[in-house]
């Protein structure tokens, strides 16, 4: 008897079956031109835009990364 291989399950399929999870997290990493970074979560994805364009206006701030967090 030969055993299937199943298919590899995605992120996102597991997210949607987790009956815990209420709502999506987004987190803000800053970086700054020191090399330091700092890192803020939020649970609204343009809040999450809102505050990475308002750092980046900032001199110091070399970039910034919006992830959402699995």
């Amino acid at each position: 008897m030969k055993k299937l291989k199943k298919a590899p399950k995605s992120k996102s399929v597991r997210l949607r079956k987790d009956g815990r999870r209420k709502h999506r997290h987004w987190q803000v990493t800053v970086y700054y031109r020191d090399g330091e970074r700092f890192a803020r979560v939020y649970i609204d994805r343009e809040r999450a835009e809102r505050f990475a364009q308002r750092q980046k206006k900032s001199p110091v701030v070399k970039s910034t990364r919006i992830l959402e967090v699995v």
